[in-house]
Order: C-alpha cells, then sequence, then structure tokens
C-alpha cells in the first residue's frame, strides 16, 4: 500500500496553457514531478511519402528528454535517436492521429514536440494528454484564422501509466514505483472508452489474466478524471 496516496489515487496534475510564445499551441504538463512542455507546429504540405492524391493531411510527433530532466544528465540525440525514443515518438503520433479526421486537415503537417524538463516517471503518457491539449489550442486558432473550415478532432484523448508493484495494481507510477513494478502497463484511451493503446509487460514472472483486466479498469477511471480536468482549463 502507498504511503502518500491510494493505489487507484493519480499524482497532482495541472496543465498550463499558452505556456511558450511561438506555438500555435503549447502547454506545460505536470504529473507529480514530471513535467514536460508540449507544442503544436503547423506547416503547409505533407510528408513526401503521402500519395499526393491523399485527401488527408498528417500528424506526427518528436518526443526528447532533456540533458537535466534526469537524476543523471542525459545526452542530446542530436543525430541518431534510440528505440525507446522512436517508440515514444510513434505511440505519441498513433495517439493523437486516432482522435483526428485526417481528410480535414488537407495539406497540412501538425508537428507536436515533447520535451521532458523533469522526468519523475509517465512522461509519455503526460506528453499525451499535454499533447493533445495544445493540439486543441493550435486548431482552435486555425478554425479562428480560416484555415480550417472543420474541426477536425473527433472526441478527446488521455493516457495514463499502471502497474504491479510489489503485488498491488497501483494507478500513475512515479519512478520509483516504476523501477520496481512487477508489470508495467500504459494505457491511451478516448473519452468514449475505445482503446488506443494498452501495452503491459511483464518485467518478471507472468501474471494472470485477472489482474490484466484490473489494471485496464483502473486505468479507465484515472483516464475519465484526467479528461474532466481538460473542461476546466
Amino acid at each position: 500500500m502507498r504511503e502518500e496516496r491510494k493505489n487507484n489515487e493519480l499524482r497532482e496534475i495541472k496543465f498550463t496553457n499558452n505556456y511558450t510564445k511561438h506555438a500555435l499551441g503549447s502547454v506545460l504538463v505536470e504529473f507529480g514531478d514530471t513535467k514536460v512542455i508540449t507544442t503544436a507546429s503547423v506547416e503547409s504540405g505533407k510528408p513526401k511519402w503521402m500519395d499526393k492524391e491523399d485527401p488527408r493531411g498528417w500528424l506526427t510527433a518528436e518526443y526528447s528528454l532533456l540533458p537535466s530532466s534526469t537524476s543523471t544528465r542525459c545526452q542530446r540525440e542530436r543525430t541518431k535517436i534510440s528505440g525507446r525514443t522512436q517508440e515514444i515518438q510513434r505511440l505519441i503520433g498513433r495517439s493523437l492521429r486516432a482522435c483526428l479526421d485526417l481528410t480535414k486537415i488537407p495539406d497540412l503537417t501538425i508537428t507536436i514536440d515533447a520535451d521532458v524538463i523533469q522526468a519523475d516517471g509517465g512522461t509519455r503518457t503526460a506528453s499525451i494528454c499535454g499533447g493533445y491539449l495544445a493540439l486543441c489550442e493550435a486548431v482552435k486558432k486555425l478554425l479562428e484564422n480560416g484555415i480550417l473550415k472543420e474541426n477536425p478532432i473527433i472526441e478527446p484523448v488521455a493516457a495514463i501509466s499502471a502497474g504491479i508493484v510489489n503485488g498491488e495494481v497501483l494507478l500513475d507510477l512515479n519512478y520509483q514505483e516504476d523501477s520496481h513494478a512487477q508489470v508495467d502497463a500504459n494505457i491511451v484511451l478516448t473519452k468514449s472508452g475505445k482503446i488506443i493503446e494498452f501495452q503491459t509487460t511483464a518485467e518478471g514472472a507472468p501474471y494472470e489474466s485477472e489482474k490484466m483486466i484490473e489494471i485496464f479498469n483502473i486505468a479507465k477511471d484515472g483516464i475519465n478524471k484526467i479528461i474532466a480536468k481538460y473542461d476546466l482549463i
């Protein structure tokens, strides 16, 4: 049992909109001691690999841990990004594309940047939540400027981590809990409860399917609470 919060309790969550000056959308997202600056930038055109006749625009994501974001300085990934970074970037991109009708952003590319300035577990899930809000802010301005004719956002999405630590299912793991987890999971859902991503990994011994369902349910409840916080911004 946790000492500071209940097993199904989120860390303190805070979203600060318009955190930077130049990005079309920007949000500082804080999950406890994890802090991530997420921004949304928009460019004309779309990736060269997309067919010119394809009616869709595109959304992509980039993620980075800043050197002093962890207890020991991490190197900047200047020329080659690590497999972990590639995995997280793809996760953020997949998650946010799932909430968009890409045909409503024709000939545009939206880039979500997630820069972790302080890491204490759950950086990828925090990046998805902040990225969604930065995307919303960018879309709002594009509609106001007449660049977009229709709102392309289908419904909100949010993400959270969960896991099994010392035999107990815990929500929103910090670094200490994550480093001792027997099972680690990252869950991304829509507001209506549809699954975008449900990644679970046993770090040691296999675990029972009942625990997997418990992980999903505790995460779903947490995600509902996060999405409720979106409406308060």
